[in-house]
């Protein structure tokens, strides 16, 4: 979750200077090659699925690989990481809040007093974020909160699943899926003809390799060890490591406002999580 955090100046960086969708390309194209290799090195093998789960697949790159990254890159490029990493926080409670739209799903209290935290905390950040040199905008921060939605989505298509893809087959699918995709996207931005900075590129060779493949081994590694209730707590890590490494990393300054509303998505992370532990019996 920290190195998920991490991917919000990442993302800052690439957005200086790469456009969207060539870097997302760039991100899988470095990225599948190491899921491949585990694949063969863990004997792992394809997934067989029929026309229905391979159609939710497709679906769940297009909005959680190619969508996220991408509409995450456009969002920092007009708006703080500071801001990003607080409305990264809220993909637990704008997963909730889906579920209960397109699934209709009945919430608890603390659920919907969860997504109320963070809806403040969000509210507050955007009244009130960033310093006088942030290029902060509306747009910006609505673009983070749909690749949140994206993100949000992907997880919600990966419970219509009918049978479960183990996952690392679904993270190697999911990379070349969203390589397919954003390769074709990349053709909008002509990418032959522009020139990217060095610390885009290294940028880019980061989110690929560490918070990419490594996230995904270190995720899962941990996740086998505790319960989900108390893996689910730890996300609540990502926002503040995002707030933490635009502050020390790209020397951002974080405002009271977005202090209080950063603390508003922790609280509704929090009680998310601590509400969906099982009771002792």
């Amino acid at each position: 979750m920290v190195l998920v955090g991490s991917t919000v100046v990442a993302s800052k960086i690439i957005g200086a200077g790469m456009p969207p969708f060539t870097a997302t390309a760039l991100r899988f194209a470095m990225a599948l090659p190491c899921f491949a290799l585990l694949m063969a090195v863990t004997g792992a093998r394809p997934p067989r699925l029929c026309l229905r789960d391979g159609l939710l697949l497709v679906a769940q790159a297009i909005a959680g690989s190619v969508g996220y990254t991408t509409l995450l890159i456009a969002g920092l490029q007009r708006a703080s990481a500071v801001d990003g990493g607080i409305i990264l926080g809220t993909l637990p409670l704008v997963s909730a809040a889906i579920a209960m739209l397109l699934l209709r799903e009945r919430p608890g209290r603390a659920t919907l007093a969860a997504i109320a935290l963070a809806a403040i905390g969000v509210w507050l950040m955007a009244r009130g974020g960033g310093d006088a040199d942030a290029p902060q905008s509306w747009l910006g921060n609505a673009l983070i909160l749909g690749a949140v939605i994206c993100e949000g989505l992907f997880i919600l298509l990966n419970k219509r699943l009918r049978v479960p893809v183990p996952p690392l087959a679904q993270s190697t699918l999911m990379t070349g899926f969203g390589l397919a995709f954003s390769v074709l996207a990349s053709m909008t931005e002509a990418p032959w003809s522009l020139s990217f900075s060095s610390d885009a590129m290294l940028a880019v060779g980061y989110y690929a390799l560490v918070p990419t493949v490594g996230g995904f081994l270190l995720w899962y590694a941990g996740s086998a060890r505790v319960a989900g209730a108390e893996a689910a707590l730890f996300t609540a890590l990502a926002p503040a490591s995002a707030v933490l490494l635009a502050a020390t990393v790209l020397g951002e300054t974080v405002t009271p406002a977005q202090a209080a509303g950063m603390a508003c998505v922790l609280a509704g992370v929090l009680a998310q999580a601590i509400s969906a532990r099982p009771t002792p019996g």
